[in-house]
């Protein structure tokens, strides 16, 4: 299985749309004349169309199926942000040969919802002691990309934004389910609080909740 490039435009998929339900997701497009079959590919957002993939990551729809069916219906599984592609195919020379469109025409972002981080921080200080420990445990639904939160330290009460003290990134990507941190030392007197770093941004994919 190889791409290839559209012999015209008359073999690109175009009109390309979907609609989230309650636990399905439809996609409909417009058939080019002489495509009787597609693969379709779903992939994170933030991923590209463009890597590598393996016939494992692809699904077969003919076009009676489609017909059939009226159109693709796909269970929701998983929560978050997908990426669609659906290619064009053709058999020639006894393979399945996929057309790579540059147009983007046949690809399509994909919401089901805002994936729900879970967070819980406590603070461990002995009698005597000048400094305390700061335990971070986040538990996501999907990864989640590093850059999307921040722990926001400040002296003598908890931060009320990310603004409100000193901003730290996190270094590594949260995997899902239960990611417990390093333990990090902060001064007895100081709080952590975790933080979006671009709340306008991120609010739209993720929903931030202490446990």
């Amino acid at each position: 299985m190889r791409f290839i490039e559209p012999e015209d435009v008359a073999d690109a998929i175009t009109e390309l749309r979907y609609k989230v339900g309650e636990d399905i997701c439809s996609l409909w497009w417009r058939w080019p004349e002489g495509i009787q079959a597609v693969y379709i590919r779903r992939v994170a957002a933030g991923d590209s169309p463009d890597t590598p993939i393996s016939a494992d990551g692809l699904k077969l729809y003919t076009r009676e199926e489609y017909k059939a069916n009226n159109g693709y219906h796909e269970r929701i599984e998983v929560i978050g942000q997908f990426l669609y592609v659906v290619y064009g195919a053709k058999r020639q020379d006894g393979e399945m040969q996929l057309i790579q469109q540059q147009d983007g025409e046949n690809s399509i972002a994909v919401s089901t919802g805002r994936t729900r981080i879970r967070y819980s921080i406590r603070h461990k200080s002995g009698l005597l002691r000048k400094y305390k420990t700061v335990y971070i445990s986040v538990t996501t639904e999907c990864e989640v990309p590093s850059e999307v939160l921040c722990y926001v330290k400040k002296q003598g009460g908890y931060p009320s934004n990310r603004e409100d003290g000193t901003q730290y990134p996190f270094l590594r990507d949260f995997a899902p389910g239960r990611n417990d941190l390093p333990a990090i030392e902060v001064g007895r007197d100081d709080f952590v609080r975790l933080f979006f770093t671009d709340g306008r941004k991120f609010g739209q994919f993720y929903e931030l909740l202490p446990e």
